[in-house]
């Protein structure tokens, strides 16, 4: 498994124990590009980028991040599972 697929596996795990609806496209080319994850987080839209430790969004992943922000939505990202829970913090039930 990747480095990247690991944070992957590693939030699917955690979104799942919160019971956080996410779905997880297959890019094909076709439409729109989107972020590694879309969930619905207490009524917000959230969209989530995955990266490997060390890595950073590319440029076309930051035009994402900003549409989604534009649209109203949360975008985040992380190169591991404690950084996306706590750019989460602030959505999570208490």
């Amino acid at each position: 498994m990747t480095p990247e697929g690991e944070v992957k596996r590693d939030l699917r795990k955690w979104l799942d124990a919160q019971g956080i609806y996410y779905f997880m496209p297959v890019q094909t080319g076709y439409g729109k590009s989107t972020l590694d994850f879309l969930c619905c987080i207490n009524g917000w839209f959230v969209g989530i980028e995955t990266k490997a430790p060390g890595k950073v969004p590319t440029a076309r992943q930051q035009r994402v991040m900003k549409e989604i922000s534009e649209a109203d939505g949360i975008a985040v990202w992380g190169d591991n599972v404690d950084h996306i829970i706590r750019a989460l913090n602030g959505l999570l039930p208490r």
